[in-house]
């Protein structure tokens, strides 16, 4: 499983929103989705979204950019 982010401005540039992307390797359908911040919380919630066979074997990999 891949993920990435992306973000974009909603409304005004003050409110910065992250697009949030959790793709099958070998598929590249995305498994799980998630808007909102870029913090711990907001990558609590993309695991969240994955469903759960994904959850048993998913490896998640960080640009150390703390939370």
């Amino acid at each position: 499983m891949q993920c990435d982010e992306l973000w974009s401005f909603v409304d005004n540039k003050g409110n910065k929103q992250w697009v949030w992307l959790a793709l099958d390797a070998n598929t590249r359908e995305i498994v799980g989705v998630y808007l909102g911040a870029r913090d711990e919380a907001a990558a609590r919630k993309l695991w969240q979204s994955l469903p759960p066979l994904y959850r048993q074997c998913a490896i998640a990999y960080t640009d150390f950019w703390a939370a």
